[in-house]
């Protein structure tokens, strides 16, 4: 008896991916049929364990169009949708899909994000985030150039009384002092 493979999707208006992940596969066969049938079969590991799927797409496909791609640890097909439409599940199928089968999140966009460019694209144009007054570190470089000099709990006029020794000056300390 064969074993089914992790099968990872993810899908487009007009594409789908599905990525079979079994590593050092050999022996790779796959079938893919216009109305939606697809099969694959592949022996992994230093005993040639037997793997297979066998499984029915929602809605038909183009099989010219349709492209996989081998790694030493997965395999990867494109598959190019008949029609360009929003799948409501990878399965013809209905109910809970199998074990096997699941959501690739990584390669996931949702019907109506589909024309958005990705979160690392995002173009903000002349927008200056400096005036949000978000508070943070500011411009920190490392160097301590950037410190503050004016620190609030003693002022230069104080600093001198401390210096100079001048009564109803106490320095600024943690520490409670000891009267003896």
């Amino acid at each position: 008896m064969s074993r089914h493979p992790l099968i990872k999707w993810a899908q487009r208006s007009d594409k789908l991916f599905i990525t079979v992940e079994l590593p050092d596969a050999k022996n790779v066969k796959l079938n893919l049929e216009p109305e939606g049938k697809f099969f694959f079969s592949a022996t992994s590991g230093a005993d040639s364990i037997p793997y297979e799927i066998d499984i029915d797409l929602y809605d038909k496909v183009d099989v010219n169009e349709s492209k996989a791609s081998f790694t030493s640890r997965n395999i990867c097909y494109l598959v190019k949708k008949a029609e360009s439409k929003w799948w409501s599940r990878l399965l013809k199928q209905e109910g809970k899909p199998p074990v096997f089968v699941k959501v690739d999140w990584d390669k996931w966009v949702d019907e109506d994000e589909q024309g958005e460019k990705s979160g690392t694209d995002m173009d903000f144009g002349d927008f200056d985030f400096s005036k949000l007054n978000m508070g943070g570190a500011g411009d920190f470089d490392g160097d301590g150039a950037d410190i503050d000099e004016d620190d609030e709990s003693d002022t230069d006029e104080e600093s001198e009384k401390i210096a100079n020794g001048q009564p109803g000056a106490e320095p600024a300390s943690a520490e409670p002092e000891s009267k003896a």
